[in-house]
């Protein structure tokens, strides 16, 4: 009789590795100093993908004998995605806390300077900026940093499920004995 395998538990390393990928990301990123560049969120989007299509391979050869429905794919994928999610807002609420307890401030300053790029007048400046300051703070941006990569997550996960999943034919596969 074959036994079912935990997805809790077999993809645990894999959420790891990707919460690892993200954070050397992250890293190299704040080190260029382009934390703030919004073309490194795409950058880190495709690397995502990436990772996470080879790891749901490796989930689907190594745990499940080479085949994987897509919701067995989607569920991998949303699992990986929350250990990587908590690893992430952990690590982001370090960021803003302990390695660089300056960088919400900057983040602020960017933000101001796009809205007046946008053409605001100061008054609404003054309004928007008000509102984020008060929601800008690192375990706020934590929590919603950990809402928002599962959503993400979820998202990539039934992209990459598509490509990734790979049925038994009834008519070819047969039970082993």
């Amino acid at each position: 009789m074959e036994q079912e395998v935990n997805a809790w538990k077999t993809n645990f390393t894999n959420g790891i590795i990707l919460g690892a990928v993200g954070i050397v990301y992250t890293l190299i990123i704040y080190f260029l100093d382009l934390t703030f560049n919004s073309y490194q969120g795409y950058v880190g989007m495709v690397i995502q993908l990436v990772v996470l299509f080879f790891l749901l391979k490796s989930y689907r050869d190594n745990f499940r004998h080479g085949q994987i429905t897509y919701g067995q794919s989607v569920g991998a994928g949303v699992i990986i995605y929350l250990y990587y999610a908590i690893i992430m807002a952990i690590f982001g609420y370090l960021l803003y806390t302990v390695i660089d307890p300056g960088l919400m401030k900057k983040a602020l300053a960017v933000a101001e300077s796009k809205m007046a790029g946008k053409g605001l007048s100061q008054e609404q400046i003054d309004s928007a900026m008000s509102f984020t300051s008060k929601m800008m703070k690192p375990a706020f941006t934590a929590i919603f940093g950990l809402f928002g990569t599962m959503i993400g997550g979820t998202i990539i996960s039934l992209i990459v499920s598509i490509f990734v999943k790979r049925e038994s034919n009834p008519l070819i596969d047969t039970p082993q004995n």
